[in-house]
């Protein structure tokens, strides 16, 4: 899949899963349970053991599933998801090494951006969307507005602090493109394999985005 189809889904879909996979074995059911509560992407966070080995599993068990990489730190790293099937990848913040490599193999990055000048470092790399993370820490919706104003060609990705009591305020800002986090599918949920809950909380935050976009 390409760039701008990708980027396309992710708005369409409107919320993008941080899963934290600690066990092999939880990372197809946690895919099976987000799909069943209407989500088709998850961003696999590279923190654990087994990210890489999970984002493969899911891609081979799950093909209607799109799968990220997330939390990626460093260059060596994109290049591992991507072997393992990766089709995009998601940064806590702006590397212009990973972003340059991404942007000349074809492959959707978004980059962790909450200043002017990251952001504006994204854009001249030919970027139109950033994670915006602490999305908590830094000004909320408040300070994407204020960024939206002065940057009204970027999309943001807010991801941390957001959850199911303010997502709709998120989810109506035309300048979010879609919401990242993992308030749909918490380790602690993955891990007692409660993934009945998780498809709940996922169509929950499903309808709550439908009806903020009106």
């Amino acid at each position: 899949m390409n760039k701008k189809s990708i980027m396309q889904r992710i708005e369409k879909t409107g919320l993008v899963p941080v899963v934290v996979i600690e066990d092999i074995d939880n990372a197809v059911p946690t895919a099976r349970a987000l799909l069943a509560g209407g989500i088709d992407m998850m961003e696999i966070t590279f923190r654990t053991a087994c990210a890489k080995e999970a984002i493969r599993k899911v891609n081979e068990e799950v093909p209607e599933m799109l799968v990220g990489a997330g939390t990626i730190l460093d260059l060596l790293q994109v290049q591992e998801a991507i072997s393992a099937g990766a089709e995009f990848i998601v940064s806590p913040g702006f590397s212009e090494e990973v972003v340059r490599w991404c942007e000349d193999a074809g492959i959707a990055v978004v980059p962790g951006c909450v200043t002017p000048t990251e952001i504006m470092g994204a854009r001249r790399l030919g970027l139109s969307v950033v994670k915006y993370f602490p999305a908590n820490l830094y000004g909320g919706i408040k300070g994407i507005k204020t960024l939206s104003g002065v940057f009204r060609d970027m999309r943001f990705l807010p991801t941390g602090g957001v959850n199911l009591d303010n997502l709709a305020e998120f989810a109506a800002e035309k300048s979010v493109i879609a919401i990242g986090g993992s308030f749909v599918c918490t380790s602690k949920d993955i891990q007692n394999e409660d993934f009945d809950k998780i498809t709940d909380l996922c169509r929950s935050a499903v309808e709550t985005i439908r009806k903020a976009r009106g």
